[in-house]
């Protein structure tokens, strides 16, 4: 991991959280995790490629799973990514209950700690950061209503599980009047979201850290933290 990330997490708590979209694509299935393992595809392949450039073939070749396994499980790659993103929430709660940050006692260290726990992760191929979710709306949002609504329940899961250590640093802190916790959970995500596309840009993600610090160093001025990164 490169050594940009903030001295205050070791290399290691990344790797605690298991990736979104869970191990290598193309490794053998284990028996009767067919179906788990297609969805560790989609999230690997989407990533990469996007929605509409990837495949059933595809798909079935990353995860080591036969056509008519994938057709067992689901009636269509619409139904896939539908389920990928169910289970790209999934793979994502770790983030709230496993990361050093939520030990933490002070609700906007939490909150601090969140932010650079994913400052962290911000390293390697752009595939192996970037949001399943966030990729594969920014394709179907105007074309599928139903991944459209899948992703959007996503996104919104981590928005609600982030609130609460937001909701509790506003009591402690005080923030202005028209701040809500949900509000700010939102620009989190916004944030995030728009750092994965400027390091698609770059294929870097040097640009994607510069964007999070700038979160960080927000964050902190609103609630009066100072503005050290």
């Amino acid at each position: 991991m490169t050594t940009n990330r903030p001295p205050s997490l070791p290399a290691a708590a990344a790797r605690e959280v298991p990736p979104a979209g869970g191990g290598s694509a193309g490794a053998r299935a284990p028996r009767g995790s067919a179906r788990a393992k297609l969805i560790a595809a989609a999230h690997a392949t989407v990533r990469k490629q996007g929605y509409a450039a990837t495949t059933v073939d595809q798909i079935c070749a990353a995860a080591g799973v036969t056509k008519g396994a994938f057709f067992h499980h689901f009636a269509s790659k619409e139904e896939l990514a539908i389920a990928a993103a169910e289970g790209w929430t999934e793979r994502a709660r770790p983030m709230f209950e496993l990361a050093p940050h939520v030990k933490l006692e002070d609700p906007l260290d939490r909150l601090l700690g969140h932010i650079d726990f994913r400052l962290s992760m911000l390293d390697g191929p752009t595939e192996d950061y970037t949001c399943f979710v966030g990729t594969m709306v920014q394709e179907a949002y105007s074309t599928n209503d139903r991944i459209r609504a899948a992703c959007e329940a996503s996104i919104n899961a981590y928005c609600e599980a982030l609130a609460p250590d937001i909701a509790a640093a506003m009591k402690v802190y005080g923030v202005p009047d028209d701040v809500t916790a949900i509000g700010l959970a939102q620009h989190v995500q916004s944030v995030l979201q728009g750092a994965f596309v400027l390091a698609k840009t770059t294929n870097d993600p040097a640009i994607a850290r510069g964007t999070v610090t700038h979160l960080k160093r927000y964050v902190r001025m609103l609630f009066g933290a100072g503005c050290a990164p």
